[in-house]
C-alpha cells in the first residue's frame, strides 16, 4: 500500500501540536484530569459583535460562493487595515483571503517555489513551515537560534547562510513568534531586509500574532522598512489569534501583484473561497472594537508574567520572558541529561509527563529545538497554577 503513496505524502509528518492536543482530549474523554498547555488558540470566546455579524450574514442568505480571493468589501477593509496599522499601501488586487493563514502560506509557496528551491527558516519554527516547504518540493534551510540570542536570527547569520546556498528563494520570518514569543525590533528587521535585498530573495512575513505584544513592545512589519522591501515581501496575517476566531478559518496575505494573482489562481483550484459568513464576520472584526480584544491581550500578559516567573523558580529550569504571542519556551536540558528514566528527548519527557502527571506540553523537538518544551498560556490561571505544580512534580520524579 505504501508504494501507492507519493513521496510528498510519505514525507509529511503529523502536526505535533495537534497530536498533543488530540491526546489530551482523548485522555480527558477517558476520565483523566489532563491540563493541556499544548493548544495554540485563545481560550476566550469570539466576541459577540463578531458572531452577530455572521448571524446577520446567514439571515441575509449570504451563503453562496464568493470570489476566490475574497469579497471586495473584505479586501478593501484589509487594505485599510494595512495602511492604518502598518503604514503599508496595497491595492485590492494585492490581497488574498484564504481559509486560514496556513492556507495563505501554502498557496504563496506554491506560487513562488520550484523544486529544490531553498527556503530559509529561523529555528525554533512553527511546525508547519518545514512541512509546507517540503510539500512544494522546496528545501527548508534552518537558521538555529537559542536563549542566548533571544531566539532571533541576525543579518550576519543570514548572510553567512545565503553565501553557501545554490538556489535560495525566500526567508520565512515570524514575529511575534510561535513557539518562542520573540519580537523583532525595527532595526533588526531593517538589517535582515537589507540582506534579502542584496541576495534578491523574497520574504514571507507571518504576522498572525501582531496584536498580541506585551510590555509596550511594538509590532513592526518588515515590509514597512522601505518600498523596495515591500516589493519583495508577502505579509501573512489573519483573524484567528487576535480575535479568538481560530475555528472560523480566515487568513489573508498581501504582496506583489503577480505573486498574489498566481496564489489566488492556485487557491481557486484548491479551496475556492473562505465561507461567506466568515468573510462578513471578518469585516466587522477588522473595523469595529468593543474593547474585548485588548482585554484578552491584558489577560494573556498577566498569565505570561505568572507562568514565566514560576517556571524560573523551578530548579534547573530557565525561561526567557516572551514579548508576544501566547507561548513560553523553557529550557529543560538539565532534565534530559540528568534523569533515571532513560528520557533522552523532549518528546520522551512530554510523553512521560502526560502519562504520569496528566500535564500536556509540546516537545521542543517538534519546533527544531530539542532542549526546550513549549507552554501555551492561552489557559485559565487556575489551570496554569495546577499545571505548573504537576510539571515541577514530574521533573522531580525523574531525578
Amino acid at each position: 500500500m505504501n508504494s501507492m503513496l507519493s513521496h510528498r505524502a510519505r514525507a509529511i509528518k503529523p502536526s505535533p501540536t495537534l497530536m498533543v492536543s488530540a491526546l489530551a482530549k482523548k485522555m480527558k474523554s477517558e476520565g483523566y484530569d489532563v491540563i493541556n498547555f499544548g493548544v495554540g488558540e485563545p481560550d476566550f470566546n469570539t466576541p459577540d459583535y463578531i458572531k452577530n455579524a455572521a448571524k446577520k450574514a446567514l439571515d441575509d442568505n449570504f451563503t453562496r460562493y464568493t470570489e476566490s480571493a475574497g469579497i471586495p468589501e473584505l479586501r478593501e477593509v484589509i487594505v485599510e487595515k494595512f495602511l492604518k496599522d502598518n503604514n503599508l499601501k496595497y491595492s485590492i488586487d494585492e490581497i488574498l483571503v484564504s481559509p486560514g493563514a496556513k492556507a495563505s502560506i501554502i498557496h504563496i509557496l506554491l506560487a513562488i517555489c520550484d523544486p529544490r528551491d531553498e527556503v530559509l527558516i529561523p529555528s525554533p519554527y512553527w511546525v508547519s513551515y518545514t512541512s509546507q516547504v517540503e510539500m512544494v518540493d522546496g528545501h527548508p534551510i534552518l537558521l538555529p537560534t537559542n536563549m542566548s540570542t533571544n531566539f532571533k536570527i541576525t543579518a550576519h547569520q543570514l548572510e553567512d547562510a545565503l553565501s553557501s546556498l545554490s538556489s535560495p528563494k525566500a526567508l520565512i520570518l515570524n514575529s511575534p513568534n510561535n513557539p518562542t514569543g520573540t519580537v523583532y525590533n525595527k532595526q533588526e528587521l531593517k538589517e535582515i531586509a537589507e540582506v534579502c535585498l542584496k541576495h534578491n530573495i523574497l520574504i514571507l512575513s507571518d504576522e498572525i500574532y501582531e496584536k498580541l505584544t506585551y510590555d509596550g513592545e511594538e509590532h513592526h512589519s518588515i515590509a514597512s522598512v522601505s518600498k523596495k522591501v515591500q516589493d519583495i515581501t508577502i505579509v501573512v496575517n489573519g483573524v484567528s489569534k487576535s480575535y479568538a476566531m481560530t475555528g472560523w478559518r480566515l487568513g489573508y496575505a498581501a504582496g506583489p501583484h503577480e505573486i498574489i494573482k498566481y496564489a489566488s489562481r492556485i487557491q481557486s483550484h484548491t479551496t475556492s473561497n473562505v465561507n461567506s459568513m466568515t468573510q462578513k464576520a471578518a469585516v466587522v472584526a477588522l473595523t469595529q472594537n468593543d474593547g474585548s480584544i485588548d482585554r484578552m491581550r491584558q489577560q494573556f500578559e498577566k498569565r505570561r508574567n505568572f507562568l514565566v516567573a514560576e517556571l524560573n523558580n523551578i530548579p534547573n529550569i530557565k525561561c526567557t520572558l516572551p514579548k508576544g504571542a501566547f507561548y513560553a519556551m523553557p529550557n529543560v536540558s538539565f532534565y534530559l541529561q540528568n534523569n533515571t528514566k532513560d528520557i533522552r528527548t523532549s518528546a520522551d519527557l512530554c510523553s512521560y509527563l502526560i502519562q504520569n502527571f496528566y500535564v500536556a506540553v509540546v516537545p521542543g523537538v517538534a519546533f527544531g529545538a530539542n532542549n526546550y518544551v513549549r507552554f501555551s498560556y492561552a489557559n485559565s490561571m487556575d489551570n496554569i497554577e495546577k499545571g505548573l505544580q504537576r510539571f515541577e512534580e514530574g521533573l522531580k520524579s525523574i531525578l
